[in-house]
């Protein structure tokens, strides 16, 4: 299972999933979906920074395989086997 967080800033909030993503996963992460005005979809976001996020993510078997900035926002990629 592959996941992507994104995050505007070191702060939060965090986008961590899309209408597609885990629901149980999205509980657990405490997170809620919503859709943004423009947007043709929905995504589920968390007002944590990301290190909690993350921190929450490796403790449930997700490993960040890859991060970037782009801009001023940050994108984290996430695997679990």
């Amino acid at each position: 299972q592959t996941l992507c967080c994104v995050s505007p800033q070191e702060v939060g909030p965090t986008m961590v999933g899309d209408e597609h993503s885990d629901p149980n996963l999205m509980n657990y992460l405490g997170a809620t979906k919503r859709n943004m005005l423009g947007n043709h979809f929905w995504e589920y976001y968390v007002n944590d920074a990301p290190r909690v996020v993350l921190d929450k993510l490796e403790n449930r078997g997700y490993r960040v395989v890859s991060m970037t900035g782009v801009g001023q926002t940050l994108v984290w990629c996430l695997h679990k086997e």
